[in-house]
């Protein structure tokens, strides 16, 4: 096969070249029904031995040289929109462990990213390809975040996006959405009803659509964070991983980008990868040893990872078996509690979807599950000013007091 990568099925193995197919496999999309996860999702598969032969020595090097373009499913860096996408900071922190400094943790701050989300990551990568390929419309479903992203990146491209969100989004990416510049599109229903609306209307008006896992190129998007964190641990993997997961993609992507670090020789093990869900929507985790999917209605405030349907859940379940990953749910009120600890402790303010990884981590520490002398990374996906609404119950703002000194030493002594 020539060209520069291939789609394999997750399902049936099948192979397509790019222009046969760009969506989901054909032969198993035929077997979906709405209240499942979908068959059929694609891996993009590049030629890694040749990529091996061209750099040989330092390829990790040569690789980051030229921005991964080897491992990018475009043809040119320029197509890339000319905000800054990735390469957010990483922060070591010491976690005392009695009296010492044995456990380390990393957060992975994508909060960072134009649009204050890991999300950018996909829409950066959907919003190049749309440009070589003169796709000028691009829509996806979104709780608010990939929403929000989309509209950003295209506003950064001059394309147009159409986003579809549930009526319940949190306020504050809706108006990002909006500021934007984008049409959306608020549906009377949950985030499931949203995706498969957005999938009917690509079909009928012929936009591109960037839909989570149902476009493989998503999943290549957010693969880049892996390369990141391999450099940035100075040519060294970290122990633990800990993701928060919805529907499956952000696992995934972390997963397939060292999964290419490893094909194409740059490694030779895949870290350990904790997938932390919400226990109010652990759809993925609660199935991972199910032999048939059972789906449960969710609830939960994190509503960026709050899905009833995982959309890659298949790919996701496959990855976390294949390279042992682990898996854990937190409960809404150590979501909210985490949120709180991160915050005063980092000075990182990250929205519940983004804590429940860190409360995974937290479970761990206080139940002595991580080694000593290890390193861990919690993947910070979005920023907590995208959803202020889910804090409140941990915030006390207090009342006003006189503008004079008297007042503020009263307010003092009463604070004590």
């Amino acid at each position: 096969m020539t060209g520069k990568f291939y789609f394999e099925c997750t399902d049936c193995g099948a192979v397509y070249k790019p222009e046969e197919v760009t969506y989901l496999c054909p032969a198993c999309e035929k077997k979906n029904i709405p209240a499942g996860p979908p068959y059929g999702v694609l891996k993009t598969i590049f030629f890694y031995e040749q990529i091996r032969e061209k750099y040989k020595e330092h390829l990790f090097r040569n690789l980051q040289a030229n921005h991964f373009i080897d491992l990018l499913p475009i043809h040119h860096l320029k197509s890339m929109p000319v905000l800054k996408v990735g390469n957010t900071p990483l922060y070591h922190y010491g976690v005392e462990d009695e009296g010492t400094m044995a456990i380390h943790l990393y957060l992975k701050d994508d909060s960072q990213n134009p649009t204050f989300s890991f999300k950018d990551r996909a829409s950066a990568l959907i919003s190049a390809y749309a440009a070589e390929n003169k796709l000028d419309t691009i829509i996806t479903a979104s709780t608010g975040n990939a929403g929000s992203s989309l509209a950003g990146i295209c506003a950064s491209q001059g394309q147009k996006a159409v986003i579809l969100v549930p009526a319940t989004a949190p306020k504050a990416k809706l108006t990002q959405i909006v500021m934007y510049g984008a049409r959306v599109i608020p549906v009377d229903g949950n985030y499931d009803l949203a995706y498969d609306l957005s999938i009917k209307a690509s079909k009928k008006f012929g936009w591109y659509n960037r839909n989570t896992a149902y476009n493989p190129l998503t999943i290549e998007g957010k693969k880049t964070v892996a390369y990141e964190l391999y450099s940035q641990m100075k040519h060294s993997l970290p122990d633990r991983i800990f993701v928060p997961v919805g529907d499956g993609v952000i696992i995934s992507g972390v997963y397939k980008g060292f999964e290419d670090l490893l094909r194409v020789g740059v490694i030779d093990k895949m870290p350990v990868i904790v997938a932390v869900q919400a226990l109010g929507s652990s759809n993925v985790v609660n199935n991972i040893d199910n032999e048939v999917f059972v789906a449960m209605r969710s609830n939960t405030l994190a509503d960026s990872i709050s899905v009833d349907v995982p959309r890659n859940f298949r790919m996701a379940k496959k990855f976390i078996l294949q390279y042992e990953g682990e898996k854990l749910s937190v409960s809404d009120e150590e979501i909210i509690a985490a949120s709180a600890l991160l915050s005063s402790k980092t000075g990182i303010f990250a929205e519940p979807a983004a804590a429940t990884a860190y409360a995974g981590f937290l479970q761990y520490l206080w139940n002595g599950l991580l080694e000593p002398d290890s390193r861990n990374v919690v993947l910070l996906t979005g920023s907590g000013l995208k959803d202020l609404d889910a804090v409140q119950p941990v915030m006390d703002i207090p009342k006003a007091v006189k503008p004079d000194i008297e007042s503020v030493e009263k307010f003092l002594k009463a604070s004590l």
